[in-house]
């Protein structure tokens, strides 16, 4: 009788084992599945940010068409970001288009005409939409990532993290020169 009670001791705790590393692994499955669908959103949105840049240039190129340099900076910003591959490649790539587009802005200051063009002021609103939504999207991205990431770094999840291989998530931020205010001289 002794052996059966140990015997079934024994198998009710790999049976606890199997069920906790299933439930660890399906968990980390669906988490990582859920930074990458977040991630796709980010994307969308760089590409959709991507997509409004070549329009907007052209309405401003139409009245500031001297300001070349501005005009050169965003294409190559635009070129970097479509051809950046992972998550920092974006990340640098986005920070520097977000500059780019900060120049082009300080130049429409200067031309009160193409402020008032209808098309420049439908173009405008969809890139401020455009970059709302990148803004909503870039946080729920990083809040999935500090879920994933603290939940791997907790005991028992990061015994099982290690046995899958699974590493740290990047989040996605901003340089800090990024957020600085563009110069623009004349």
């Amino acid at each position: 009788m002794r052996k059966n009670s140990t015997l079934f001791l024994i198998l009710g705790i790999v049976l606890f084992l199997i069920i906790g590393y299933a439930y660890y692994h399906n968990t980390f499955v669906t988490m990582e599945e859920e930074i990458d669908g977040k991630w796709a959103e980010v994307e969308n949105n760089l590409q959709r940010r991507a997509d409004l840049i070549p329009n907007l240039v052209a309405t401003v190129k139409g009245y500031a068409g001297h300001e070349e340099k501005v005009f050169t900076e965003i294409a190559q910003a635009r070129s970097r970001l479509l051809g950046a591959q992972g998550v920092e490649d974006k990340i640098n790539a986005s920070a520097q288009m977000e500059s780019a587009l900060g120049r082009l802005l300080m130049v429409v200051e200067q031309y009160p005409q193409l402020k008032a063009d209808q098309r420049f002021a439908e173009l405008q609103d969809e890139l401020a939409g455009t970059e709302n939504r990148l803004s909503v999207s870039r946080l729920r991205y990083n809040e999935t990532v500090k879920t994933y990431n603290a939940r791997i770094r907790r005991l028992p999840g990061s015994i099982i993290a290690g046995i899958m291989g699974l590493e740290k998530r990047e989040y996605f931020q901003i340089e800090e020169k990024a957020g600085e205010a563009p110069k623009v001289e004349f």
